[in-house]
C-alpha cells in the first residue's frame, strides 16, 4: 500500500505541474500578444514576461530535481534548466534597466 500512496502522490504532482504550466504559459503568451501590439506603449511588459519565464523555469527546475532520484543525467538537466533561469533573471535585469534609463 506505501508504494502506492507515493505512486498517487507522483500522478498529482505531474496534474499540478501540468496545471502550473498551463497557466504561466498562457500568462506568458498574453502578455507577449500584448506586447507586441504596441510595443512602444506595453514595453515594461518584456521584464515581466522573463520574470515570469524564470519562474517557471525554477518551478520546472526544482520540480525535475525532487523527481530525479539517483540519476546523475537527470540531475544535471535539471541543474542546467536552473542555470537557464539565471540566464532569464540576467535578460530581465538588462530589459528593466535599459526601459527605465
Amino acid at each position: 500500500m506505501y508504494g502506492q500512496e507515493r505512486k498517487k502522490g507522483r500522478r498529482n504532482a505531474a496534474l499540478l505541474m501540468d496545471a502550473v504550466h498551463i497557466v504561466f504559459g498562457a500568462l506568458i503568451v498574453l502578455l507577449a500578444v500584448i506586447t507586441f501590439l504596441n510595443p512602444e506603449g506595453n514595453q515594461i511588459l518584456l521584464p515581466v514576461i522573463f520574470a515570469l519565464a524564470a519562474v517557471l523555469n525554477v518551478i520546472n527546475g526544482i520540480h525535475k530535481f525532487r523527481i530525479s532520484g539517483r540519476s546523475t543525467r537527470k540531475k544535471a538537466a535539471s541543474a542546467a534548466q536552473l542555470l537557464l533561469v539565471l540566464l532569464l533573471i540576467l535578460v530581465a535585469v538588462i530589459s528593466a534597466i535599459s526601459i527605465w534609463r
